[in-house]
């Protein structure tokens, strides 16, 4: 699964949300059937996710966020969303490993079903729970895995599982970020997403929230108001001084391994293959080019 920057969240029984956020700048939307559903509309929040991902030939990546396996729900939404051109299923409530394998045994049933190519439909597990933190490493190897959503919200289900006391600074979440990170980067995942900025009128502490989690590795997060996309876009990806100083870093380096040298000066600083494969991997992130390409 593709990295993302941006992700926006969606309330699957409002059909014209959904449109408006395949309408908006954020690389990817997640259709919610989960905890923004009322129970009454959960059918309803289906048959729109399912319309919508067949009739959307845009360039988005659509995920949905199913129900739980604790609720009587899960089945249903796997049948109906697990068809062609959907970008994936976000798992909540995750505790262990065992979980992701009941969730794919589900799914694979479901693509049967639908008449779609037997493990195509990826997961994204949501980390939300002490257990499933505890736990990252042996879920992340589950079948199915294509990206990972890190919680982090103000008052969540992660607040109340952990205990923590929330704060913009974000020290209390931390080392739960830093290891879920981690755990996805050696697993070679993608998609390191992280949920999410609660405020939505303050942008500036959007920007610096993103800013940090962007610093500390992750690809993108996860948006609840389309006022957060172009921030989120311009914090996880890179900007265009700093392609310009890849590339730069880049020529030297490959100029001086011409000249037969294995390390050199660079703008002031000693880089070596080390930094120059660095500078390669954040261009290939990005989707971007070594070399500047001719329009």
């Amino acid at each position: 699964m593709r990295a993302l920057r941006s992700v926006l969240f969606v309330p699957g029984h409002k059909a014209d949300w959904i449109q408006k956020a395949l309408s908006s700048s954020a690389d990817g939307i997640i259709i919610d059937l989960e905890d923004a559903v009322p129970e009454t509309d959960k059918a309803l929040a289906r048959e729109n996710a399912r319309t919508a991902i067949s009739s959307y030939s845009g360039g988005k990546t659509v995920l949905v966020r199913v129900n739980g396996l604790e609720t009587p729900h899960f089945g249903d939404d796997a049948r109906a969303v697990a068809v062609e051109g959907v970008g994936g299923l976000l798992l909540p409530m995750l505790r262990h490993r065992d979980d992701v394998v009941a969730f794919d045994g589900v799914i694979a049933a479901a693509e049967i079903l639908n008449g779609v190519p037997r493990g195509s439909v990826e997961v994204v597990p949501s980390f939300e729970t002490a257990e499933s933190i505890v736990d990252v490493e042996s879920i992340l190897s589950g079948p199915r895995v294509g990206g990972v959503m890190a919680a982090a919200a103000k008052d969540a289900d992660i607040s109340r599982a952990v205990g923590f006391r929330w704060s913009a600074q974000g020290l209390e979440t931390l080392y739960l970020r830093s290891r879920i990170l981690l755990a996805a980067r050696a697993a070679g995942l993608e998609l390191i997403v992280l949920g999410l900025w609660q405020d939505v009128r303050d942008l500036d502490g959007m920007r610096t929230f993103a800013r940090d989690n962007a610093a500390l590795g992750f690809t993108g997060q996860v948006l609840i108001h389309p006022t957060h996309a172009d921030i989120a876009n311009e914090e996880y990806g890179l900007s265009s001084d700093r392609v310009d100083y890849y590339r730069r870093l880049i020529a030297a380096f490959e100029a001086g391994e011409r000249a037969g040298h294995g390390a050199v000066s660079f703008e002031g600083e000693h880089i070596d293959l080390a930094h120059a494969n660095n500078a390669r991997e954040q261009l290939r992130r990005a989707g971007l080019s070594v070399v500047q390409t001719a329009e």
